[in-house]
């Protein structure tokens, strides 16, 4: 795959790197002259300039890209981005946000791109668990065999009615259940899904797409 990620920071860095490392051309876009040098000096193709601007995504090559991904600091220009990439082409956008917002806000994100990534939440919860004596170094283990993947039910999705528990997925499993905005959680035997629903899954890397046709449906 052909991958842009606009913004070097730890967790663009760090993007960059797994995604690189497996084999993907990857594009790194900063406006950062410290950062620019950082990724070069690891080998990446870098441009040097605003994410947002037209002309630096398509110096970057965004026409051909499969995927975009938004990881800078701030969400809302992470949104700019995204959906500067939608106009110039028909990619996978994914935008980075680092902070809550009101359900209207997030609703519009995430009705605009394909993924929304909170790093920060997964970090809080590696925290917590070093703190009370876990180790949590094991999921970072797993990262290149598999992806945690957070899709949103549809109202044609073919899973609407299931059980969650009983969801048989090839090469995956759902481990959390989300409804109306609230908060993921360990499903109940009983819950079923519905449309709007939120589902958590762990996937291994090459059956993520085939997972998500699964639960979604065909585009």
């Amino acid at each position: 795959m052909r991958v842009v990620i606009v913004g070097y920071g730890r967790v663009g860095a760090r993007t960059a790197r797994v995604l690189d490392e497996e084999g993907h051309e990857v594009v790194v876009v900063d406006n950062d002259h410290t950062k620019v040098e950082r990724a070069r000096e690891r080998g990446l193709t870098v441009v040097e300039g605003d994410g947002s601007n037209p002309a630096v995504l398509a110096e970057a090559g965004v026409a051909d890209a499969d995927a975009v991904g938004a990881i800078t600091g701030d969400p809302k220009l992470n949104f700019e981005i995204c959906m500067e990439a939608k106009e110039a082409t028909d990619c996978r956008t994914v935008m980075r946000v680092s902070e809550d917002f009101h359900d209207e806000i997030y609703d519009e994100f995430e009705r605009a791109v394909d993924e929304i990534i909170y790093p920060e939440r997964l970090g809080a919860a590696g925290a917590k668990t070093a703190m009370l004596g876990g180790n949590f170094n094991a999921i970072g283990d797993l990262t290149e065999r598999l992806q945690i993947v957070s899709v949103s039910v549809g109202d044609d999705a073919p899973v609407l009615g299931s059980r969650v528990n009983d969801l048989a997925l090839d090469g995956a499993r759902v481990y959390a259940h989300g409804r109306n905005r609230q908060p993921l959680t360990i499903p109940l035997p009983g819950t079923t899904v519905e449309a709007g629903d939120r589902l958590a899954v762990l996937a291994e890397t090459d059956r993520v797409d085939d997972v998500r046709t699964s639960l979604l449906g065909a585009d």
